[in-house]
């Protein structure tokens, strides 16, 4: 038996947003000088627990992330837990609010985080764009996010919500374009943004505050110690307290609050299973069923359950230490898969490649992989990642439209153990099937790959971080973080409309979505992708990974993409298309990890929070092209990152069947 996690695991089993009460950090209205100013007292780390925060009075819970969100909790490795009261949440159109209380705790917010505020009648003018992210760092740029121990400026860019159906409800969005550190306190500060008739005024608590105004709002009176810190460095960094509009700060959470449970369990069932992975059966075997294919077989894996239910809406069990733990009622279930052995095996024992599959998708998705097989010597792979799968969208749906959000947090409990059924059946084909008396000479087991697509990309920078049987993996048209994605995606439209029916205030969706990346991060890349390489989990070995992007996808903006890149520590390998924002670039015949783009004629992609609808959708071309192929064998087995495009030049406008006409709208 596993030997369970250290003492301050323990608040994981306080509950996520436990009730506090509202106590203020300081006290009653300092005395006023003989100018009228209040005198500021000394600066300190201090915060209280709010409901609304009257510097954004338009729209309660913003500016988010907030530490005035948060409590103090010195059982958790940044010494905070998220504490957000039900009073800040918006009220669905059904009446209901989605209480976070008694679910994850988290010990801080997201690495990924949009920072969100409302500045009624803003405009975009002078906000540093994905085509200008230098400007972010300029010193007169109207955003700016400051690492608080260090005042080291983080890039970003900033954005008006565009998928707002009028400008009365635009949320401004400051979103970074690399992840965050873990466990950091971070400063955010906004100046000189205009409105239509000039420069927008402070709200009045902000105003007090910046001042040194006396007022009778209370929170003000508490945070005067607080903002006395953040005005003070802000200043170190030369950023002009009188100019300020708006400035708040949050911490991110640990590394330990996002990936605990997930190594917890795979270390647990891995131990459990035996060098040769968990028992499986075979259920059906078809010989011949494609000219080259030699056995589609299809069979079952018994996996440790952690849920309460193995169906959709089942939540993790936890133990006393706040770790789950095996269902006692139903400690296993059986995980079907599909394996695809090519008819070159028959010559050459075939490499494993897992394959994860695309949105909401299935094992049946490796089908389409028959050509790849064969020509290149893959046995593929796949089961269906639950919580993602296509078991899993009607509760989906059903969940976003019930106007209870918060019910969405037990998808996301439920990719646990999804991710946990892809680490262990990777183990048992390699190990147990790989020996099987009638297959497994077929198969060369200590040839062990990834290659996931889409969502199988985009969760591919999870399995990659905690694989400890695969080192080597391709992530196509993959991104990360989700509350980034969705907006930018054509696959969200009809899951946005049933959530717009809920929540039809443009900027409760952004706080939601904001909201849930708390939960999403623990399986999600954001979570995962910076330890792939360096800073490893524990027990865990050093990966690489080859990551190509469409440019132009419709699904999976490349925006994401690049993100996931810069946090992975991948490499620009060069395909004559265009440069890439904080990546080092490479020609190729090297090794490490990359990032590669492809392009297909499609026109410029929307800049603003829309998707990208011009053209034919290339987020399924790249995995069709022979030179795609055969970089992806060459990464796989040799760790090599070349470049296999004709001339270098990874264009192939014929495919992208664009009409000079056909357009996507405007950021208006």
């Amino acid at each position: 038996m596993i030997t369970r996690a250290r003492s301050f695991f323990r608040w994981l089993t306080i509950g996520f947003l436990g009730l506090a009460p509202l106590t203020g950090c300081g006290g009653e209205t300092a005395p006023p000088e003989d100018d009228g100013k209040v005198t500021e007292p000394a600066p300190e780390e201090a915060w209280p627990n709010l409901e609304c925060d009257p510097l954004v009075p338009s729209f309660c819970a913003f500016p988010w992330p907030s530490n005035v969100y948060t409590v103090e909790d010195a059982s958790t490795p940044t010494g905070r837990r998220v504490n957000v009261l039900d009073g800040s949440l918006p009220v669905s159109a059904q009446g209901k609010i989605s209480s976070m209380v008694g679910l994850l705790p988290s010990d801080g917010f997201s690495t990924a985080a949009a920072l969100l505020a409302e500045m009624p009648g803003a405009t975009e003018a002078g906000f540093p764009t994905p085509l200008d992210i230098e400007r972010s760092l300029a010193d007169d740029s109207p955003t700016i996010l400051l690492e608080a121990a260090t005042g080291e400026r983080v890039p970003h860019f900033t954005e008006l919500d565009h998928s707002a159906p009028s400008k009365e409800e635009e949320t401004l969005m400051i979103r970074p374009v690399v992840r965050l550190k873990d466990a950091t306190r971070y400063i955010v500060a906004i100046r000189g943004v205009q409105g239509t008739d000039g420069t927008l005024p402070a709200s009045e608590a902000f105003a007090a505050l910046r001042d040194r105004l006396p007022s009778e709002e209370p929170s003000v009176e508490d945070r005067r110690g607080l903002y006395a810190d953040i005005f003070g460095r802000l200043g170190d960094a030369g950023i002009a307290r009188d100019d300020l509009q708006l400035a708040w700060d949050f911490t991110t959470a640990s590394r330990d609050n996002n990936t605990a449970l997930l190594v917890h369990m795979r270390d647990e069932a891995l131990e459990a299973a035996g060098p040769n992975g968990p028992p499986y059966t075979i259920t059906m075997v078809e010989p011949d069923p494609d000219p080259q294919i030699a056995f589609r077989i299809e069979g079952t894996m018994t996996a440790p359950l952690y849920l309460t239910s193995p169906d959709p809406g089942g939540r993790l069990v936890l133990g006393q230490d706040g770790l789950p733990e095996p269902n006692p009622s139903q400690p296993t279930r059986e995980v079907p898969w599909r394996l695809l052995i090519p008819k070159s095996a028959e010559t050459t024992p075939a490499a494993l490649l897992q394959y994860g599959h695309g949105l909401l998708g299935s094992l049946g998705q490796i089908e389409s992989f028959k050509d790849l097989a064969n020509d290149y010597g893959y046995a593929i792979f796949g089961l269906t990642l639950i919580g993602m799968g296509d078991d899993d969208s009607t509760w989906i749906a059903d969940q976003l439209t019930s106007g209870d959000v918060a019910g969405l947090t037990a998808m996301f409990e439920r990719q646990h153990q999804g991710m946990l059924e892809y680490l262990l059946a990777m183990r048992m084909m390699s190990r147990g099937f790989a020996q099987d008396p009638t297959y497994g000479a077929l198969l060369d087991g200590d040839q062990r790959y990834y290659h996931g697509i889409s969502q199988g990309g985009i969760f591919g920078g999870t399995y990659m971080a905690l694989s400890t049987d695969v080192t080597r993996g391709v992530l196509g048209v993959m991104g990360m973080p989700y509350n980034l994605l969705l907006n930018r995606s054509v696959d969200f439209g009809v899951f946005f409309a049933l959530f717009q029916l809920s929540y039809p205030d443009p900027r409760a969706q952004q706080l939601l979505l904001n909201m849930i990346q708390l939960f999403w991060d623990r399986t999600e890349p954001n979570g995962y992708v910076p330890y792939i390489r360096e800073d490893l989990l524990p027990n865990t070995p050093a990966h690489e990974v080859l990551m190509r992007a469409a440019i132009g996808d419709h699904q999976v903006s490349t925006l994401g993409a690049q993100l996931m890149a810069r946090a992975a520590g991948a490499k620009h390998l060069r395909s004559g298309l265009r440069d890439v924002y904080g990546l080092e670039a490479i020609d190729g015949a090297t090794s490490g990890s990359g990032y590669v783009e492809y392009g297909f004629g499609l026109p410029d992609e929307p800049i603003c929070n829309i998707p990208m609808t011009s053209c034919e959708d290339p987020h399924g071309l790249i995995r069709k092209l022979e030179a795609s192929k055969q970089q992806l064998d060459t990464f796989l087995r040799t760790g090599e990152l070349v470049n296999a495009c004709p001339d270098g030049i990874c264009s192939f406008p014929d495919q992208g069947m664009c009409d000079a006409s056909d357009a996507t709208p405007p950021c208006l």
